[in-house]
């Protein structure tokens, strides 16, 4: 056999073998799909637009929406549960904003029952006061609803004027870490508004402050100056103690603390 002859029959052994390892793979069986994890879900409500603080809550404001059933809290609305929600809690008001597709909690309602929204966000023992404010004692217009403030009294130190027969003045932190429920109507900031320039500002108070308040009220003019965030859990050694003295104004003046009492 030559030596042409021999290299040919090489090389269709060769292609031989080839097509032979070929139509045995394609014997084998196609790999199986991954598998696709269902995750369980339940119907939960949330708020179909963004709903703000002190707003009476409408159906169109509310849906209900798919839920992956392990991260579901115990707070959450379930229809499974309480299917005929949306119409049991229209009315209700908010006492904390929601946002578009946040699950809707019972703890940021409130059934008015006719009751304005102030009073209905406003927490257990604490009393809603306003006081008049213009650019000059609050803080420029900076202040806005949610924000904490000190409350300053500022009055005609009569005493010093007798002793030195000129005009005297005295200043005096009477509230500290006051939480601001509102600007004029405002209650919550709008649209990114960043200055709201009031003329009265609604205050959080606790019933001896809201005495303090009324009484600083009539003695001088009073002033709201803005905390920082970082302060504001922050309470001042401002003396606060009003349940022995009700109607007394603690002042210091050269260093030195007095009590001025009303009667």
């Amino acid at each position: 056999m030559k030596a042409a002859q021999i290299i040919v029959l090489g090389i269709a052994l060769a292609a031989g073998g080839v097509a032979a390892v070929l139509v045995g793979r394609s014997d084998k069986a196609p790999p199986p799909e991954p598998k696709v994890v269902q995750f369980d879900t339940v119907d939960v409500l949330v708020a179909n637009a963004d709903i703000g603080m002190g707003r009476a809550l409408s159906a169109q404001e509310l849906q209900w929406q798919s839920w992956p059933a392990a991260t579901g809290g115990s707070q959450f609305i379930r229809k499974s549960d309480r299917p005929d929600a949306i119409e049991q809690l229209v009315g209700s008001i908010t006492r904390a904003p929601f946002s578009q597709g946040e699950p809707i909690r019972e703890n940021k309602l409130i059934k008015a029952k006719g009751s304005g929204f102030m009073a209905a966000i406003l927490p257990s023992g604490m009393r809603a006061v306003s006081t008049e404010i213009s650019p000059e004692t609050g803080a420029g217009g900076f202040i806005l609803p949610n924000d904490r403030v000190d409350v300053i009294l500022t009055r005609r130190d009569k005493e010093q004027e007798k002793a030195t027969g000129v005009d005297a003045h005295t200043s005096a932190t009477v509230l500290s870490n006051i939480r601001v429920l509102a600007i004029d109507q405002a209650v919550e900031e709008k649209n990114g508004q960043r200055v709201v320039v009031g003329k009265t500002a609604t205050l959080e108070l606790t019933q001896q402050q809201a005495e303090t308040l009324a009484l600083s009220r009539q003695q001088g003019t009073l002033s709201l100056a803005l905390r920082s965030l970082v302060d504001s859990g922050v309470t001042a050694e401002v003396s606060e103690d009003r349940s022995s003295n009700r109607r007394g104004i603690n002042t210091v003046r050269f260093g030195v603390s007095s009590t001025t009492v009303t009667k």
